[in-house]
């Protein structure tokens, strides 16, 4: 799964920063040493204000620091993150992050992640 993510602060106002975040993993889902998270602000019109990547460690770990944007609507903002370049919902029925002989995998919804960022003026 991608891994569990928070946004700090939970309100903002346009040019404001906030911070998205999220540990290293217990496990050991190996990303990879060039692995890359995907970030996007999507603000309370639909419309989307910030599509960007960022470095994220092996185990999933991340911080990333923006300013909210300035054509950000007043409302809630859906922010998504997950790491970029992996396919979490495979519909071929195969899962392309688990190697051969490894434990037999549930299959999981494909909603994606979302956490809420309340923009205020």
């Amino acid at each position: 799964m991608p891994p569990e993510y928070q946004v700090n602060p939970s309100s903002a106002k346009p040019g404001e920063a906030v911070t998205v975040s999220a540990p290293d993993a217990t496990c050991n889902p190996r990303y990879g040493s060039n692995a890359q998270v995907r970030i996007v602000f999507t603000d309370a019109m639909g419309v989307e204000v910030l599509n960007t990547t960022a470095p994220m460690t092996d185990k999933g770990g991340f911080a990333f620091t923006a300013e909210v944007p300035t054509p950000t609507a007043v409302g809630e903002v859906a922010v998504y993150a997950a790491p970029e370049g992996v396919d979490w919902c495979d519909d071929t029925g195969k899962n392309n992050r688990a190697g051969p002989g490894e434990d037999e995998l549930e299959m999981a919804s494909c909603a994606k992640p979302m956490k809420p960022l309340t923009i205020t003026k």
